[in-house]
């Protein structure tokens, strides 16, 4: 299959660590040029390969200006940047609600807005929103997060019917608990549980969800679209 991605020019949100950076890594590796954006600039972007970039993906403005001061035309976006407040339904304020939607939900929204054009002008690109399984499934503690997750879904949806005849294509990754090194540092019950959950016995890695984003960027995965792709060891089954 063809994962060859060299000339491609790759914008990736949150890709200063963890699965953000796992992505970010295998797209160059591919051959991508490849761009992320982040709330800081991790210590070896240096030495990287990556060009990195701080921003805020919840201002829109400023999201159209980072992607108007690259170079060559972004012709694949990966939204992968989320954050979490944790708490059950009774006990959430209204900012630990707002604040995960307006990063997770409205975040990936104003990326696709600005990419988008772009897109259409080069004669198409590939856009991989990472959502979640918890988006599918509910989770307690999670309401916040688990509906901004939900809203990534239908996003991709209703962007890959409207999008498609312009030439992109427009997909989900849906991880389960990823074995990222914030995730190594849970309680070793919440790691029991997750473990328990999967069919196959071992926890997803970074590097497995990067994986799947390459292919669904690919040449190799030109006539998929609008599909949300599991990556969670069978968590889900």
């Amino acid at each position: 299959m063809n994962h060859d991605l060299f000339g491609r020019c790759a914008l990736v949100t949150g890709g200063a660590r963890g699965i953000g950076r796992a992505i970010a890594e295998n797209l160059l590796a591919t051959g991508a040029k490849v761009h992320a954006v982040d709330v800081s600039i991790p210590d070896d972007a240096d030495a990287s390969g990556i060009s990195f970039h701080v921003g805020d993906i919840t201002n829109a403005t400023a999201i159209r200006n980072l992607v108007s001061s690259i170079g060559s035309p972004v012709t694949i976006l990966i939204n992968n940047a989320g954050i979490t407040r944790d708490r059950t339904l009774l006990k959430m304020s209204e900012s630990e609600w707002g604040d995960v939607i307006n990063v997770n939900l409205t975040g990936a929204f104003n990326m696709i807005s600005a990419v988008a054009p772009v897109m259409v002008a080069a004669g198409g690109g590939a856009i991989v929103n990472i959502t979640s399984i918890n988006g599918i499934r509910g989770k307690f503690g999670q309401a916040n997060y688990a509906a901004s997750k939900a809203g990534i879904i239908g996003l991709t949806k209703s962007a890959a019917r409207e999008l498609g005849r312009k030439g992109i294509n427009v997909n989900a990754v849906a991880p389960g608990m990823v074995l990222t090194e914030m995730a190594k540092v849970l309680p070793r019950e919440v790691l029991d549980r997750a473990l328990a959950e999967t069919a196959i016995n071992k926890l997803t890695e970074p590097n497995d969800i990067a994986n799947a984003v390459v292919f669904l960027v690919s040449d190799a995965a030109r006539m998929i679209t609008g599909q949300v792709l599991n990556v969670d060891s069978g968590q889900l089954i």
